[in-house]
């Protein structure tokens, strides 16, 4: 408001200079029909009747859009909060997680490896013991060979000594002895 009467004043002045122009000198021109008060001041009314109406619709559209837009950016602002923290949780749930799968995959290693050096132990103890249990037949085995060469030498041996001859001494002597040997007396 203090616009327009501000403009209305400087109209006046403009149109006081015009009329003191035409005159030579500074004056006032009080000739209302000449200046055009009238059709400023009814100007100025209609502007102050429907254009206060139209501005203060604009002004308070304009306040009420300004409004929404501020209470929307705010409540986005409150969505998107709260979304982060949920998402947020959602990442640390997800680290905990991964956390815990790691360490079951360590434990799970360990028992694996555990069981693993233990399954190779028992088989070489195993091992060992068929090895041994190879060696030992193996030796039983030579043993039983050595001894069967050794009989069947002694038998060739004393087959040779047989057909060779044994004195009368020596056979009286053998036979008292295998007598002695079956529980007689000689």
């Amino acid at each position: 408001m203090g616009t327009f009467l501000f403009l209305m004043a400087e109209a006046s002045a403009v149109n006081a200079e015009v009329a003191a122009g035409s005159e030579g000198g500074i004056g006032l021109n009080f000739d209302i029909l000449e200046t055009n008060l009238i059709n400023l001041v009814i100007i100025i009314g209609v502007l102050f009747v429907f254009g206060g109406k139209i501005v203060g619709k604009t002004l308070s559209d304009r306040a009420e859009r300004v409004e929404t837009a501020i209470k929307s950016a705010e409540k986005r602002a409150t969505d998107a909060a709260i979304a982060l923290s949920e998402q947020q949780q959602k990442l640390a749930q997800a680290q905990a997680e991964a956390e815990r799968i790691r360490k079951a995959a360590e434990d799970n290693a360990k028992v694996a490896r555990e069981n693993i050096l233990a399954v190779a132990a028992q088989d070489i103890e195993r091992l060992r013991e068929t090895a041994n249990q190879d060696l030992n037949s193996e030796r039983e085995r030579a043993i039983a060979q050595l001894r069967s060469s050794v009989v069947a030498m002694a038998l060739q041996k004393v087959e040779s000594q047989l057909q060779s001859g044994v004195d009368d001494a020596a056979q009286q002597q053998l036979i008292e002895r295998s007598i002695a040997l079956m529980g007689g007396s000689s």
